[in-house]
């Protein structure tokens, strides 16, 4: 079991083999087992998904950016699934991220909120809460979670 609480700050990243998965309108949209994971205190877990293993198709540009104090500029997709389903920001990307992030250059995160289903090695993930953030919550994860009504000034 992992403590969110036990998580470094600043943020610590990390290779993942397990297979990541999300699924948008019924249709899958990105599968890999060559993920990353960043790990920061009193988050779950944001998952990356390299852009070779996301579908052709799936993100489209979205205007807007925001800027992370540990990983950079972001940038901002709308996520296309099966039938046309599109979730406006639905994910990001650090496109130059700063130093010690260089993993996760290109690769791209998706909110677990707005897909039909985002999966750690088969296990169906519950979104961080509070929408703001993108954390990936999975059976061996414990909190409490930034997010959650009264943590946003953590």
């Amino acid at each position: 079991m992992e403590s969110v609480w036990d998580y470094p700050r600043p943020p610590r990243l990390e290779s993942v083999t397990k297979q990541l998965r999300v699924t948008l309108g019924g249709t899958l949209i990105a599968e890999t087992a060559r993920g990353h994971r960043v790990l920061e205190t009193s988050h779950p877990p944001v998952y990356y998904i390299p852009r070779d293993d996301v579908s052709e198709g799936a993100l489209i540009a979205s205007g807007g950016r925001s800027h992370c104090e540990w990983k950079g500029a972001a940038t901002y997709y709308d996520v296309v699934g099966g039938n046309g389903v599109r979730i406006p920001r639905g994910a990001w990307s650090y496109l130059d991220p700063d130093a010690g992030f260089d993993a996760i250059r290109g690769a791209i995160a998706f909110y677990p909120a707005g897909m039909d289903v985002c999966e750690v090695a088969g296990e169906r993930v519950t979104p961080q809460p509070g929408g703001f953030y993108g954390g990936w919550i999975t059976r061996d994860i414990t909190g409490p979670f930034k997010g959650e009504p009264g943590t946003m000034g953590w």
